[in-house]
């Protein structure tokens, strides 16, 4: 019998596996465990949102969408990107809706990245970029901001760019950051734009924790750097709509026009109802985020403070919803295995920076997305962990 997976693509046994929901399955087996892991806000939909998606299904809004998007929702996307960036993208030719984020990001490396090719992607991050680029036949390299306290800079990009030169296709650029809740300013971006500003090098910018900005106002790369950047953003976590599946690309018209075949030959199109749920809450939901982040600050407080009278070092989350803790030096220092007893011995679960890549190692991402009595039980039972393991 002939083993016919060993006639696969080639560039598939570089791709990484998706340890974070190997480890959240892993948890969630075990019994009362209170999950601080995958980011996922706890909050339902607005139902202003909700109502004109079951509105959208009466009126038989079920039929294929406009491959791009619906006009309305592209209208409404180019409308907030307007307020929030200042840039000015045509909703016909320089915006794409797409399935989330994650097929954003993966539509724009598939149509940019050519075998050889290199895309820096600054770790700690979420896996999804250096996978999309292992796939596209690209070499993904790992750029380790744990030097500059997880912030980006040109300092740490320079060494990477002299290194690889004309190879170099684009920059990862996450804003604020998951896992580390670290959010650059204007500043820090126009710095890394002024850096390959003129050279054939895209900025991939993923903005989806945009809303979620704590401190001061949000900042964006694509306000730096518009003809070289391809910005990927959604609903998800500030409109609390991670299971519609809905989000947006916006690019320079060739761009986006080159970007809109892998789009358009992998997943046709983004449901129509969903759609004019999009539109609805980009129209007339731009304040619900609010009282989520009031909620979300609380939490992240009443965490942190707990996790530093353990011993934890922990980010100063600025944006998203996690806190990036550096473990004790009485706690095992192998960041995969103590994340593994906790949730078994306290029954915590947290997911292990090293998951993240280069600089998460000793490292643990505590996600407060979740209820505030959730992570007060959860701090007890690991202040509790804490002191046993230093007895």
């Amino acid at each position: 019998m002939v083993d016919m997976s060993k006639h696969m693509r080639d560039s598939l046994q570089n791709v990484p596996s998706q340890k974070i929901f190997d480890f959240s399955q892993f948890t969630s087996t075990i019994d009362d465990i209170i999950q601080l892991t995958i980011g996922e806000p706890d909050f339902n939909t607005p139902e202003h949102i909700k109502q004109v998606g079951i509105q959208a299904i009466e009126d038989n809004h079920t039929h294929y969408a406009p491959q791009r998007g619906t006009a309305g929702l592209l209208k409404a996307v180019s409308g907030y990107l307007k307020d929030t960036t200042g840039v000015d993208y045509d909703p016909k030719t320089q915006i794409l809706v797409t399935n989330g984020v994650t097929e954003g990001a993966f539509a724009a490396l598939n149509a940019i990245v050519n075998p050889g090719d290199v895309v820096l992607v600054p770790t700690p991050t979420f896996s999804i970029y250096t996978a999309d680029v292992a796939i596209a036949g690209g070499t993904p390299v790992e750029v380790d901001t744990s030097p500059a306290n997880f912030r980006l800079t040109p300092e740490i990009l320079k060494p990477y760019l002299a290194k690889y030169g004309d190879r170099v296709k684009a920059i990862v650029v996450v804003n604020p950051s998951n896992p580390t809740g670290v959010a650059m300013d204007q500043a820090e971006l126009n710095a890394i734009a002024d850096l390959v500003r003129g050279k054939n090098i895209f900025i991939l910018a993923d903005e989806i924790y945009s809303e979620l900005w704590y401190d001061g106002q949000a900042a964006s790369i694509t306000k730096s750097l518009p003809e070289q950047t391809i910005l990927v953003n959604g609903l998800s976590k500030s409109y609390a709509m991670t299971g519609w599946r809905v989000g947006y690309l916006a690019a320079p018209k060739d761009v986006v026009a080159n970007i809109f075949k892998v789009h358009a030959f992998a997943v046709t199109d983004v449901a129509t109802f969903v759609q004019d749920a999009a539109q609805e809450a980009l129209m007339n939901g731009r304040e619900d985020y609010r009282p989520m982040e009031k909620a979300y600050i609380k939490r992240r407080d009443v965490m942190k403070s707990a996790l530093t009278k353990m011993g934890w070092q922990c980010t100063a989350p600025q944006g998203a919803f996690y806190i990036f803790a550096r473990i004790p030096d009485f706690l095992d220092q192998d960041d995969e295995q103590l994340a593994y007893d906790m949730a078994k011995t306290a029954k915590v679960a947290a997911t292990p920076g090293s998951y993240f890549g280069k600089g998460g190692e000793h490292y643990i991402r505590f996600s407060y997305a979740t209820a505030l009595d959730k992570i007060q039980e959860a701090m007890t039972r690991l202040a509790k962990y804490c002191a046993d393991q230093q007895k």
